[in-house]
């Protein structure tokens, strides 16, 4: 599978940032300012320009055409914008620690709801995605990044790896079919069976969970972390699945993020992703299949979506089942989610282990708190 665009971009230097105007980014920004230069986000060299903009927000592709449902940008007030043209190149920084270069291209202006609406299919304050636009500074400011230092790796970025490390050990392992599930909660039994269900399709299972900024009520992403930890280490085969982290914030944009999460899966070198039921959602913005109906308008995006059936325990067949081989009704199923899972840790109850592995409950109460707050 070739990256998005027909290569793997790669943004690092050696250059001094000593002198540089410097330019105050968040975390969460830094981490996707490493994943444009890592190549995670290829086709992109940096944050996007006004034609693209425009072009991603109206078509959800670049203006070349090639597919691409979520603008990246750096958003700075009007003074800061006006400084940041006259110098040209700007350092980006966190807490004062330089890490990074960008060469200012354009800088233009946006209309933040009409753009929110466009990308998340609502102008509702109360999304998170749309409050977040909505907040977003004045000016956007496009140019090419090259990063001079990397983010510390550390505990809760030790299974994050490149898209060039993850395509070498891939070949190395012989997989030519690699099938990507994203996740941004703690597995639960039904989502085990579903990617094991792949494992029988597919040659290796890249298991992918996102790390970083979530809404409130969200599993903390430690938690997310040792909880798949356990489950690969326990209860899966140690030369048919992948488990690397990607760190990025979740954007609730529902199909167009589903996209977004494709392109990112084929830039680590799968070649199919599985869609899940509402996947990327919120609330109930989204139609639970809308993630599903937008890859007929992408055809040419290469990765193969994967829709499976939502997994359920059915009481009758006293095992996992879904709709394809179970003829059984609503009555005697137990349908399990990520927001079920949320609700009975947070009232203090322990799923059944028909629901969730021992190992993953015993962890997670054993967090005094598991969630974001």
């Amino acid at each position: 599978m070739q990256p998005h665009g027909g290569r793997l971009v790669s943004r690092f230097s050696n250059s001094s940032l000593d002198g540089m105007l410097a330019v105050e980014v968040s975390n969460d920004l830094r981490s996707d300012i490493e994943n444009i230069a890592d190549g995670i986000f290829s086709p992109l060299e940096g944050f996007v320009g006004q034609d693209d903009f425009g072009s991603i927000v109206k078509t959800g592709r670049l203006k070349s055409g090639l597919a691409w449902t979520v603008p990246i940008v750096l958003d700075l007030d009007e003074q800061a914008a006006k400084s940041a043209r006259q110098a040209g190149e700007i350092a980006l920084a966190v807490s004062g620690e330089k890490f990074a270069s960008l060469k200012i291209e354009e800088v233009y202006t946006f209309d933040r709801l009409a753009s929110a609406k466009a990308v998340y299919g609502t102008d509702d304050p109360n999304h998170p995605g749309v409050a977040k636009m909505a907040n977003m500074k004045s000016h956007l400011v496009g140019g090419r990044i090259e990063v001079s230092k990397r983010i510390p790796q550390g505990q809760i970025r030790k299974y994050r790896k490149t898209p060039k490390d993850t395509r070498e050990e891939m070949a190395q392992r012989g997989w030519k079919t690699v099938v990507g599930f994203q996740t941004r909660n703690v597995p639960h039994v039904a989502h085990e069976m579903l990617q094991k269900a792949a494992l029988n399709l597919y040659d290796g299972l890249f298991v992918n969970p996102l790390i970083g900024k979530k809404k409130q009520g969200d599993f903390k992403d430690e938690v997310i972390l040792s909880a798949y930890e356990t489950l690969i280490n326990n209860y899966y085969p140690k030369d048919r699945a992948m488990f690397v982290t990607l760190h990025t914030e979740m954007r609730y944009a529902g199909p167009k993020e589903a996209i977004h999460h494709a392109i990112m899966r084929k830039n680590f070198g799968c070649t199919h992703f599985i869609v899940g039921r509402d996947h990327a959602g919120v609330g109930s913005y989204y139609h639970p299949f809308a993630a599903h109906e937008i890859f007929k308008d992408y055809p040419d995006i290469e990765i193969q979506p994967v829709f499976f059936p939502a997994f359920y325990y059915c009481k009758k067949c006293l095992s996992y089942a879904n709709e394809r081989n179970c003829p059984h009704g609503p009555e005697v199923r137990e349908e399990l989610s990520g927001t079920k899972m949320r609700k009975m840790v947070s009232s203090g109850e322990i799923p059944a282990e028909h629901l969730m592995r021992p190992e993953i409950s015993k962890l997670i109460v054993s967090f005094k708190e598991p969630f974001v707050s």
